[in-house]
């Protein structure tokens, strides 16, 4: 098997990052998906949503502006924008749930070819359920966009014909961003938007649980000189 090393999920937030379109208004859940506000491109106005209740959050807040009153959904201290808002929950799940959100970034533990969504429970005996507003964002974002691991630490495919672990919503999911390639979700399953450089389709499909599709232009997933991921 061929020895690959991954994008770092810094790598992978910085690749998701660049994809978000201008004007978007975007909620980051927790986990991985937190990392997406510290490197959204400065020429383009998106406005970010955290589910405790802040809109126009601003990048993770590091010294003197640590605010501990201030945090978000993964209670990490964050920064506002100029012209931010904050909102009592019912409000922020009412945006949430209304449809108002273009995007969701949300972590998974698994991830069907359907789309369907299971990132809340594992069957591991020590596992803590926890929901949490992941199944408001999941049915009431736009678009779903995902971020995790290609594998699970044992090497077991995460990318399913069927989830194993209890869902958090059904055909929800639109592209998925692993530290080995970017996938979208079609109706025939599985499309291979771009692969990491290095990785062959013969290797994406030995490490993936569900068939893959192959479009005849696939774009490469590389680093620059600076360690960050780019489309070539």
């Amino acid at each position: 098997m061929q020895e690959i090393i991954g994008l770092t999920r810094q790598q992978i937030a910085q690749l998701l990052a660049s994809d978000i379109p201008d004007g978007s208004i975007v909620n980051l859940g927790i986990g991985m998906p937190t990392l997406v506000g510290d490197y959204l491109p400065s020429d383009r106005d998106i406005l970010l949503h955290s589910e405790n209740g802040i809109l126009g959050m601003g990048p993770a807040a590091s010294g003197e502006d640590v605010d501990t009153d201030l945090i978000n959904a993964s209670r990490q201290p964050v920064t506002l924008r100029d012209g931010a808002s904050i909102t009592e929950h019912t409000v922020s799940f009412a945006m949430m749930r209304g449809g108002h959100l273009d995007y969701a970034v949300l972590g998974a533990f698994q991830v069907s070819e359907r789309g369907d969504l299971a990132n809340w429970k594992t069957d591991a005996a020590d596992a803590i359920p926890a929901v949490g507003g992941a199944m408001d964002l999941a049915v009431g974002a736009r678009q779903v966009l995902v971020t995790m691991e290609h594998r699970g630490r044992d090497g077991t495919p995460k990318l399913l014909r069927v989830c194993t672990y209890p869902l958090t919503g059904k055909g929800v999911v639109t592209r998925i961003y692993t530290d080995l390639a970017v996938i979208d979700v079609t109706p025939p399953g599985f499309s291979v938007h771009a692969m990491l450089a290095g990785v062959d389709a013969a290797f994406l499909r030995s490490v993936t649980g569900a068939p893959l599709h192959f479009p005849a232009e696939i774009r490469r997933i590389a680093l620059d000189a600076g360690g960050r991921p780019r489309y070539v």
